[in-house]
């Protein structure tokens, strides 16, 4: 792959994710197309990308490597260059087909082809694994701009030398990617973001809280602790002997919450030991009583920054 081709990526749809991920990439030094072929759309790209801009910048991401932002009305001539195309059209099946038939025989095979789908899996978007090589799905997190997460899902068919080439190119473009180890439905961010909405929703119709209610213990409890912290070393922090003293003392409690709801985890030995192992490594040295105490001090200072902002003082 040559200079004048690589880091040239071609994306399908001027919409709010299609504009937020052409200004990350301009911004870490991409040759950007955005492709939209509607032209009230088209023609409200520009101020778009600004406002995405804005908020690079608003939360100190932004890198200025001068990258350039085509918004052409057609991919005609970009698709041949590309190293990477990103589809960032309507959440239809039967369009992503259409797109993905047709970017398969019109760009080189050394071109990675990712659809932004938030549900749809690559496997029903490209149905014969004999294709599906270079295709995977690259779910961001809304607003992508400054939410720099990326999850990779791979169809069946997909290589991991695709896979690999992917996650550097989007952590080269500055976001932080996360590779399923395979296909299933909503991946790992709407699996989980689900399993709170269900409860949600279950205690409002059990007559338990109302909607503000709930969305006041998530944003004054939960939702600070897990900004710095995901639950299993929120689990670890908040309880003295780490992940398996957790899982001792309130595994049983969630498991009964889980069978009342009909959803049932086998919290294993096993499958214990092995996130403590994994907590054990992210820890990299660091003791649970001294990452405890950094993480007080760091929802103390995020606390401050909410408050203020809620107040309209920031």
């Amino acid at each position: 792959m040559t200079s004048e081709t690589y880091n040239r990526v071609v994306i399908l749809g001027a919409g709010f994710i299609g504009v937020s991920f052409a200004a990350v990439l301009a911004d870490n030094g991409w040759q950007v197309t955005l492709v939209e072929p509607d032209l009230p759309r088209r023609d409200a790209a520009a101020d778009g990308l600004r406002k995405q801009q804005d908020g690079i910048a608003l939360a100190d991401l932004d890198k200025g490597r001068g990258g350039a932002i085509d918004i052409v009305r057609s991919d005609e001539g970009a698709l041949e260059q590309a190293t990477l195309v990103i589809e960032c059209g309507p959440e239809s099946l039967d369009i992503k087909q259409e797109i993905f038939a047709r970017l398969l025989t019109e760009t080189p095979p050394t071109t990675l082809l990712v659809t932004a789908s938030s549900a749809i899996p690559m496997s029903q978007i490209v149905p014969d694994p004999d294709q599906q090589s270079r295709c995977m799905v690259a779910h961001p997190v809304n607003p992508p701009a400054v939410l720099r997460l990326i999850e990779l899902s791979p169809a069946p068919g997909t290589s991991p030398e695709a896979i690999q080439r992917a996650a550097t190119h989007f952590a080269d473009a500055g976001f932080e990617p996360v590779v399923l180890a395979r296909e299933i439905e909503g991946f790992v961010l709407n699996r989980l973001q689900g399993a709170v909405l269900r409860e949600a929703y279950r205690l409002v119709d059990d007559g338990i809280a109302e909607p503000d209610d709930i969305d006041r213990v998530m944003r004054l409890g939960l939702g600070p602790r897990w900004a710095l912290s995901g639950p299993f070393e929120t689990a670890e922090l908040n309880t003295p002997g780490g992940i398996a003293a957790h899982a001792a003392r309130l595994g049983p409690a969630y498991e009964r919450m889980g069978e009342q709801r009909g959803e049932t985890v086998n919290w294993s030995e096993p499958l214990v030991a092995r996130v403590a192992a994994a907590r054990d490594a992210a820890r990299a040295g660091q003791s649970i009583p001294e990452r405890a105490a950094w993480r007080s001090r760091a929802v103390a200072r995020l606390v401050g920054l909410r408050d203020r902002l809620l107040r309209g003082d920031l």
